[in-house]
């Protein structure tokens, strides 16, 4: 059997794999840096696991893409991942770090298959640019889409977010996802200030009873509909001149998208978007919670942008504007 060398330091491992890339395999900056991006997102991925990267079998690799699919990432980003990912491999194979190669068998996705359209931070702002101010719901709407965008909510999460499950001080929200099941997601500053600035519209609403603690109401105080949001959505994106097929659900594969290019842990993002199993609030509050609000602070995109203030108020397009009457605003 042939000997192994004994595992550096992941970091002594990632310099020397730079190393190898940059003298021995001579790959341009753009791809050297794309590989080293991919290899850093699987270590991070194996640490968060508590998987030594010696008992890597061909199954985790493939659990890793499955989790890159799970938060929204593309076929064609997945493919260009593993490439990175199995000329991770393949040096650590050739450098006797490993004795097998478990990357050999991983499978690239095909590329026809199609993930939802993720938004680029610019079009994300000119959403919110082209929301007109003058009308009641205005407030409403840019903190919706910030919500949305922030957090990477569902769209039944956020028609069924409450307001004693905002935690402004915190910066958290508690959302029942999927099966009833309870999780905390951080929120960005910006968002928490597009939501107080809604507060005051909100109180001169007839509020219908049972309704009183949903955040987003429409006009007869009653929460929003799954197809208004989406209603929304797609008029802003009109507005902005988007000519994507996108929906209230592209804003999460865009938070999730923007936060992992930003560098974010997978297994984070993953827990984020109420991907993995929960037991308690508590029990999430006390183990997970800073950690994940450092990971969205760090690396979501609305923690290191901002947005210029809101456009010139534009009227919706007449044919879509008569698709919902006033109250269902």
């Amino acid at each position: 059997m042939p000997q192994t060398r004994s595992i550096d330091s992941l970091a002594e491992i990632i310099q020397s794999f730079e190393a190898y890339l940059l003298l021995e395999r001579g790959l341009s900056d753009n791809t050297r840096l794309a590989y080293l991006s991919d290899a850093d997102k699987l270590l991070r991925y194996l640490v968060a696991l508590a998987i030594p990267l010696r008992e890597v079998e061909t199954d985790t690799l493939r659990g890793f893409v499955n989790a890159l699919y799970d938060v929204g990432i593309s076929t064609r980003s997945q493919a260009r991942i593993i490439s990175g990912i199995k000329a991770f491999f393949r040096y650590l194979k050739l450098e006797k770090y490993l004795e097998t190669n478990p990357a050999l068998l991983l499978e690239t996705p095909r590329c026809g298959k199609r993930l939802p359209e993720v938004l680029r931070i610019d079009e994300i702002d000119a959403m919110i640019n082209a929301i007109d101010m003058s009308k009641p719901e205005g407030q409403r709407n840019r903190a919706i889409i910030e919500t949305l965008y922030s957090c990477g909510l569902r769209v039944s999460e956020l028609t069924n977010l409450e307001i004693s499950r905002i935690y402004d001080d915190e910066q958290f929200v508690v959302v029942n996802g999927k099966g009833n099941k309870e999780r905390i997601v951080p929120v960005s500053p910006m968002a928490l200030e597009e939501i107080k600035a809604y507060l005051p519209d909100r109180e001169k609403l007839a509020i219908k009873p049972g309704e009183e603690n949903i955040l987003f109401l429409n006009r007869r105080g009653r929460r929003l509909t799954r197809v208004m949001i989406f209603y929304i959505v797609r008029q802003l994106a009109d507005l902005a001149g988007i000519r994507k097929e996108i929906s209230p659900h592209t804003l999460r594969h865009s938070f999730a998208t923007h936060l992992l290019e930003g560098g974010a842990n997978l297994r984070a993002i993953q827990q984020m978007l109420g991907h993995e199993d929960i037991a308690t609030t508590e029990i999430y509050i006390h183990i997970d919670r800073s950690r994940l609000r450092e990971e969205i602070l760090t690396h979501h995109p609305r923690n290191r942008h901002t947005y210029s203030p809101a456009g010139k108020a534009t009227d919706a397009p007449a044919d879509n504007a008569a698709a919902y009457s006033d109250e269902d605003q």
